[in-house]
């Protein structure tokens, strides 16, 4: 592994620039477990309550999902790749997330992580049944590992629109004239969560479940104190995977931010945006392209307030590239697009946003008044 220095500090540079200007210095994270319980393979559903699921299935048809299992209780749902549901919501007397559900690699795998956490397998109560280990993380968040057993078959998929480039003209004699239709969900691609115990979260996700970081943000002038966000990819080895599978943050909550959703492109994700306009939902930030992952992406309120991001055209890396480091502000979160929104950022004050900041300075966490300012810093930055 290579080195050079910079102001006098030893600089890992094994990550060659592909992602990110900076590398790691000599003792920060690694990024990734020596010696991990299990390598997930990729996030399987996320998990919801709702108290109004006729409700919660219209917006999920304008987003653009299609439906695997409809019930009194319950409401799959899917995008149009072979594979697991994106999403479950199950009728509840409030409108909470409960938590991630990731897909084993082997069923094996659910026998060694129930062994390393004092777990147990379970039958999963999903469509096609298979297999779960049920974990919490250090946040206190409940996380699932599945194997599943019958697969979702395809469904046909919203196709791409042929452009012309320059003299690249692969288009003559016909129009374009992309429909205004929701974007066709193809499947989950991440989920965002905060934390006040980062650290120790960070860890349990690398340790547990073999996960590894694609880029580390630090916090203006407390980079010796440790990064306070992370995207994290699964480990495939030589097969690429995407960018960030999971992305947590330090901050004085807990639990869920955003959920991310891919879609065919950038076409797809406009005339979708216009579809949920017409329809009345409230677009939170977007039309952009994100600096980490560099994707497209374009984010939503669904009638229960839960943020979701429609993307296209995101980055893949294989193992062997090694954590990129940058410093956390609102203006290094996108190439370009209108200027993130108060609404995105969580930045608008409400009660329970008090209660939060109140909570985590009086506890044992990571959040203190130093972490605090240069989190308020990072977002008006």
């Amino acid at each position: 592994m290579s080195e050079i220095r910079v102001n006098g500090a030893d600089v890992i540079t094994a990550h060659q620039d592909l992602h990110s200007a900076q590398g790691a210095l000599r003792g920060e994270h690694p990024g990734r477990s020596r010696n991990p319980v299990i390598k997930v393979a990729d996030l399987a559903w996320l998990e919801f309550e709702k108290p109004d699921l006729d409700r919660a299935e219209v917006f999920a048809r304008d987003f653009g999902f299609g439906i695997a299992t409809r019930t009194e209780r319950e409401l799959w749902l899917r995008g149009t790749f072979a594979g697991s549901p994106c999403m479950v919501i199950r009728k509840g007397r409030t409108s909470r997330f409960i938590g991630p559900a990731f897909r084993a690699a082997e069923r094996a795998d659910l026998d060694r992580l129930a062994r390393a956490t004092g777990s147990f397998v379970q039958d999963a109560d999903a469509p096609g049944g298979g297999k779960v280990v049920d974990l919490l993380d250090p946040s206190g968040l409940p996380v699932r590992v599945v194997h599943c057993g019958e697969q979702l078959p395809a469904l046909p998929e919203q196709q791409p629109l042929l452009l012309n480039f320059g003299t690249d003209h692969r288009r003559t004699n016909a129009t374009q004239r992309p429909p205004r239709e929701p974007s066709r969900i193809q499947r989950l691609g991440h989920v965002v969560l905060e934390t006040r115990v980062f650290g120790r979260a960070l860890d349990w996700y690398l340790d547990a479940l073999g996960m590894i970081v694609s880029d580390f943000l630090f916090l203006d002038g407390q980079r010796d104190r440790g990064p306070t966000m992370a995207f994290i990819r699964c480990d495939l080895g030589s097969v690429p995977a995407d960018h960030h599978t999971l992305a947590m943050h330090l901050g004085p909550g807990t639990g869920y931010v955003h959920s991310a959703y891919q879609v065919t492109d950038l076409d797809s994700i406009a005339a979708g945006g216009e579809y949920l306009k017409e329809r009345g939902y409230k677009r939170s930030w977007g039309i952009g392209r994100h600096i980490q992952g560099s994707q497209l992406f374009d984010y939503w309120r669904d009638p229960d307030h839960f943020m979701l991001e429609h993307f296209a055209d995101g980055d893949l890396f294989s193992c062997d590239v090694e954590p990129g480091w940058a410093p956390m502000s609102t203006s290094g979160l996108a190439q370009w697009g209108p200027p993130a929104t108060r609404d995105f950022l969580g930045a608008s004050p409400s009660p329970q946003r008090v209660r939060d900041v109140i909570k985590a300075l009086r506890g044992d966490n990571e959040m203190d008044p130093s972490r605090l300012f240069g989190l308020l810093k990072a977002a008006n930055s």
